[in-house]
């Protein structure tokens, strides 16, 4: 752990992020979109910058960062390249889960190197959050059993550790578990995914069939409705993603000799991410909403780049066609039922007055 005072190591953090989105990311992101690869100098850029461990608290390691500043650092690394923030932003959840497990030995074996990056994390809890849910656990001696599917798991052949989560049969709670990918590769069946945008992930569909995972590999238990109240951080977390098109796109603007057009939207952004933030104390419905208005400005900022770009973004692999793709990749990637459902409405005009 670094012995830089937490104010300057949250301002080294910050300015890491912003040299790694700009100097490394960005400039490579074309050649991410194109092989569908994302290089190992980039994970190596972040591990060094100690990037992976941003959400780790002090006694875990972490530089104990507060909310707004991790916020914002994954703001700017997703203004570099969306497939290599997306896998890195998917980390941090199993950090978290490490960081608070009551499970001893298991926080013991990883949390040092994940919150190091030496270990890289993913997650697979689509499953867990539909309800009746797609994936579920049973109770056995010793453990648990494992049925289901989990549907778009980012990270596969990318990261060491995945940490699966699957609905109690008996109880409903959601029991959370970490695998070590070696283990689960001859032990479930994935259906690789062919994303228009963001391809890199490296995006399964991942299928469970009694899979069994020892009390030893159980990282937490939580209720139901825990769970779900959780998901209030995960949306304001996920909603990094529109900012970081936005950022980006307003950058292009001015290399193309167009302030006025970049500052508007730095103007929308700045009073939409104030409205994602308030509605985190206001309600469901009102964050569902800010999330909503957010991924409408994502979609916004990359429908003017490509406007000003003219023919140009017609052309697979220029920025704007890329950033574009990316745009509606936001809109449905790590997003909510209920997010989603809102969006339906608006580009539909269900919302209308006088929509029937």
């Amino acid at each position: 752990m670094s012995t830089q005072d937490p104010a300057a190591r949250a301002i080294a953090l910050r300015s890491e992020a912003y040299r790694i989105a700009d100097e490394i990311l960005y400039p490579a992101a074309g050649e991410v979109d194109r092989s569908g690869v994302i290089p190992h100098s980039h994970w190596r850029a972040l591990a060094e910058a100690g990037l992976f461990g941003i959400a780790a608290p002090p006694e875990a390691g972490g530089p104990g960062l507060e909310f707004p500043q991790v916020i914002e650092i994954l703001e700017v690394l997703a203004s570099g390249c969306l497939s290599t923030s997306f896998a890195w932003l998917q980390h941090h959840g199993v950090v978290i889960s490490l960081s608070r497990s009551t499970n001893t030995a298991l926080r013991e074996e990883l949390l040092d190197a994940t919150v190091s990056g030496r270990l890289r994390a993913g997650v697979a809890f689509s499953g867990a959050v539909r309800t009746p849910p797609h994936m579920t656990a049973r109770r056995v001696d010793g453990g648990w059993v494992l049925s289901g599917h989990s549907p778009f798991v980012s990270g596969w052949d990318i990261v060491d550790l995945f940490q699966i989560s699957a609905r109690d049969v008996d109880t409903d709670d959601v029991v959370a578990t970490i695998l070590p990918l070696t283990e689960l590769r001859n032990r479930v069946r994935v259906i690789p995914m062919q994303l228009s945008a963001a391809n890199a992930t490296s995006t399964v569909s991942l299928h469970v069939a009694d899979l069994f995972v020892p009390d030893a590999r159980v990282v937490t238990r939580v209720t139901r409705e825990d769970f779900f109240a959780n998901q209030t951080a995960g949306i304001r977390i996920n909603g990094t993603l529109p900012f970081g098109l936005i950022r980006r796109c307003a950058a292009l603007l001015d290399a193309s000799a167009l302030p006025h057009a970049a500052r508007r939207l730095r103007e929308r952004a700045d009073a939409a991410r104030s409205a994602l933030d308030t509605a985190m104390g206001v309600s469901a419905d009102a964050l569902v909403a800010a999330r909503a208005d957010a991924a409408q400005l994502a979609l916004d900022a990359t429908s003017t780049l490509v406007a000003a770009h003219g023919g140009s973004s017609l052309i697979r692999g220029y920025a704007s066609e890329r950033l574009h793709r990316e745009a509606a990749f936001i809109l449905v990637a790590a997003s909510r039922a209920e997010v989603k459902d809102l969006l339906l409405r608006r580009f539909s005009g269900l919302d209308d007055p006088g929509a029937g």
